[in-house]
């Protein structure tokens, strides 16, 4: 059999003309599976915008046929009231805006401070949950328990009756004459007024990400090459010097204040209110808990096979810990822990039980204050979805530069 092709013949197969390009048309693009997805959501948003400017326009027109002034121009208006704790100043005077920037700064610093220790306390408790030592694994399993099932406001109403319970200043606990514990909270030394320590903060804050980048590149500079960099020395360099150089642009301030008895209170110093003391430690040690358990599962997912040939290799059991098992754990342990820092910044509205000036707390007093009942609540609810929004958004981030990657 014998086959008159252009393969057999040695000729070269005739090119097809590409198709002509046809016009565009609305079946087209209705025959895409993407558009057709595009357009139902497109859709679905549409609607659930337009209801809510219908419910609002409604609720204004209402509140408008009763003589109550709607709009978001209050904000502007002066708030009549005083903060009792607030981080930057603020008057009766300063406006409801103002008002509301206090509250975003109340509630992220108790927060943020909350997630640091709790995260602190859940990597060590989910470590000794696995911990052969008998009495470390029972405190740790004793500590997951009680304070996963108590309820988190019973927790925070706990510590401020706790804190209000303690000696006056002029009995306070002291530690040295340099740090004091009283029924007015916990005075401890710390910048004075006027003092460039807050940019230091953040210059820290840009040392660490600095020092972690170094890292990722050193890890990567292993895998490649195989030579191994003692990246050490230059972090400590990162973490020293690029704080001094804010420090010192931004005022250099040269000393920290003790706090010390004056009068009836004592004063100077970083001052922490029994509220903030209540909320940070109701929030760090019930989340801690629960980061605990991820943090047990996230190592026992490892594959023990591993754990066991890093100690055939004689490296030592804190290395295998922290290079071999934390790092593959790592890909279990981020997802449940953001759920978990976004729950600690939601319930730090609980706050408002005990009289902490945070975001929710502050929220009901401008509303009372301004009549703006809706306008206010859109307000604290644009703030919440924007905060857990950004925490989602750096975990997510940071998940994925911790999988996996396929080969």
């Amino acid at each position: 059999m014998t086959y008159s092709n252009a393969k057999t013949t040695g000729e070269s197969l005739p090119r097809r003309k590409p198709p002509k390009m046809q016009g565009l048309s609305l079946n087209g693009f209705w025959n895409d599976q993407r558009f057709r997805n595009f357009a139902a959501q497109a859709i679905v948003i549409a609607l659930v915008i337009g209801f809510f400017v219908y419910i609002f326009g409604n609720a204004q027109r209402a509140l408008s046929d009763q003589g109550i002034k709607t709009g978001f121009g209050f904000l502007m208006d002066s708030a009549g009231f005083a903060i009792g704790e607030s981080p930057i100043p603020f008057s009766a005077s300063d406006t409801f805006l103002r008002a509301y920037g206090v509250g975003i700064l109340n509630t992220l610093k108790v927060s943020f401070a909350a997630i640091v220790l709790a995260s602190i306390i859940g990597v060590l408790l989910g470590v000794a949950r696995l911990s052969r030592n008998v009495m470390l694994n029972r405190f740790a399993s004793v500590y997951v328990e009680v304070f996963r099932n108590t309820p988190q406001l019973l927790q925070i109403v706990f510590w401020y009756m706790l804190a209000v319970q303690l000696p006056g200043p002029k009995q306070a606990f002291s530690l040295d004459g340099i740090a004091f514990l009283s029924n007015r909270g916990l005075a401890i030394p710390g910048p004075g007024e006027g003092s460039g320590f807050g940019f230091a903060l953040i210059g820290l804050v840009i040392a660490a990400g600095l020092v972690v980048l170094l890292r990722r590149h050193l890890e990567k500079r292993l895998r490649q090459t195989g030579q191994k960099f003692n990246g050490l020395p230059l972090s400590i360099a990162i973490m020293v010097i690029v704080p001094a150089v804010i420090w010192t642009v931004f005022g250099t301030p040269s000393q920290i204040e003790i706090p010390a008895l004056r009068g009836f209170n004592i004063r100077g110093g970083l001052q922490l209110s029994p509220e903030f003391l209540a909320l940070f430690l109701g929030l760090s040690l019930y989340i801690a808990a629960f980061i605990a358990e991820i943090v047990r599962a996230g190592i026992a997912s490892v594959n023990q096979g591993q754990i066991e040939a890093a100690t055939a290799m004689g490296i030592k059991n804190s290395d295998v810990l922290w290079r071999v098992v934390l790092p593959q754990a790592m890909r279990v342990i981020v997802p449940p822990s953001t759920a978990q820092y976004v729950s600690l910044l939601k319930n730090s509205s609980l706050g408002v039980m005990i009289g902490y000036p945070e975001l929710f707390n502050l929220n009901n007093t401008i509303l009372t204050a301004s009549g703006n009942t809706v306008e206010a609540i859109i307000i604290m609810m644009a703030i919440y979805l924007s905060l857990t929004t950004t925490i989602a958004v750096i975990m997510n981030w940071y998940n994925r530069s911790v999988q996996l990657k396929e080969r």
